[in-house]
């Protein structure tokens, strides 16, 4: 048996066990000493392994979340995130979570209560989740290779766009979209917003506009029409 597993026996009072069967207050001990390393960046995978003082503690949220919600625990449990990064937006701060796109969906089922629960924990800051897009650049026309494939449409600038769009009003849904063009010539997207959720997120749309203002450089403003 290892020095350390056997301090975690004596620190427990006992002379004689092993590992891994350590039981009672040694396993407790072994499992909080062993594992507290970990603990802050076991919810994030990030590419670049770097992770930050924002990122380690929307980590260690997600894991106290998980472990005190059970009617979410489930779900949780199979998600992660890639990064996290703090915005101002005018007077309040918001907080934005990417998380791979293929686990989107995953997040959504659970992120009225979840959002929730973050920020309780980030008081006064709002919270987002946002797939982790990457936009790939326009082919050029006088390119000499050519590409081995075709850029995916779901690649593309506007697409992207148009899909932080969707993750950030969720779980609204936008039943319409205009784009008012000013005579100084720049553009202003207007967005109607499903009035069911309208309770739910209408004070949040300012910070909506400002996140994808930083995001995107584009205008948008949202709106929620009453539907014939």
């Amino acid at each position: 048996m290892s020095t350390v597993a056997q301090n975690h026996c004596l620190w427990a009072g006992k002379q004689k066990c092993s590992v891994p069967w350590l039981t009672g207050n040694a396993h407790a001990y072994f499992l909080l000493r062993t594992g507290q390393a970990r603990m802050a960046t076991s919810k994030i995978q990030k590419p670049s392994g770097e992770v930050d003082k924002l990122e380690e503690s929307v980590s260690q949220a997600l894991l106290e979340i998980e472990s005190a919600k059970t009617d979410i625990r489930t779900t949780l449990r199979e998600l992660f995130f890639t990064g996290a990064k703090e915005l101002d937006v005018g007077a309040k701060k918001a907080i934005v979570i990417y998380v791979p796109v293929r686990q989107i969906r995953g997040y959504q089922k659970i992120q009225v209560n979840l959002v929730r629960e973050l920020e309780k924990k980030f008081s006064g800051k709002t919270v987002m989740f946002l797939g982790q897009r990457r936009i790939l650049p326009k082919p050029k026309k006088n390119q000499r290779t050519r590409q081995k494939q075709l850029r995916p449409r779901s690649r593309t600038l506007t697409a992207v766009h148009d899909a932080i769009l969707d993750d950030l009003v969720f779980p609204a849904e936008i039943v319409g979209k205009r784009t008012r063009v000013k005579l100084d010539g720049t553009k202003l997207i207007k967005v109607h917003l499903d009035r069911s959720q309208q309770t739910n997120i209408e004070h949040k749309v300012n910070v909506f506009t400002g996140v994808y203002k930083q995001l995107t450089g584009k205008d948008v403003t949202f709106e929620f029409p009453v539907m014939d």
